[in-house]
């Protein structure tokens, strides 16, 4: 059995004049992912691993989660790959996970995080949300044989206001 948790970034701010793998978190991004961060850490067990874009905004986003759970930022992998729209790049960091991990948490972007969700969850989200979380249970033992799963948790900043 594995569990992939997915995290879009949360409110990125276009306030810079900076390239887009450079932009910030603006304040209502920053207050949103301290609000998902802190329910999915209460409701949710402790990922053994987790990986995000390389991007200012996700993994800025990932370290709000690493402080919920407790886990040092420097534990946060950063793959450029991640810095993916379509979700293709996700699918295969997916894969690529060793099997030792059981529960994975990622971080990334839209519109790769709704159609990852989408594909493999059992769920349809319209549009997954800045800060949105979803988790997904799947009865493989091996990531490379990804399929079809269950959605098992949602939680994005409006419902949790």
């Amino acid at each position: 059995m594995k569990t992939l948790y997915l995290v879009r970034h949360a409110k990125s701010s276009w306030e810079f004049d900076v390239i887009d793998h450079e932009r910030p978190l603006n304040e209502r991004g920053l207050n949103d992912a301290l609000l998902v961060a802190d329910h999915v850490a209460t409701t949710m067990p402790k990922p053994d691993l987790m990986i995000s874009s390389d991007a200012l905004r996700a993994k800025t986003t990932a370290a709000f989660f690493a402080k919920a759970y407790n886990i040092p930022s420097k534990e946060i992998v950063l793959i450029h790959e991640l810095y993916d729209f379509a979700g293709q790049q996700l699918i295969e960091q997916i894969r690529k996970c060793d099997d030792a991990i059981d529960c994975l948490m990622v971080f990334g972007h839209n519109n790769a995080m709704t159609n990852v969700v989408n594909v493999y969850g059992d769920t349809q989200i319209d549009n997954v949300p800045t800060a949105g979380f979803t988790a997904i249970q799947f009865d493989i033992d091996n990531w490379k044989n990804l399929k079809q799963g269950k959605t098992i948790a949602t939680a994005t900043p409006k419902a949790l206001k």
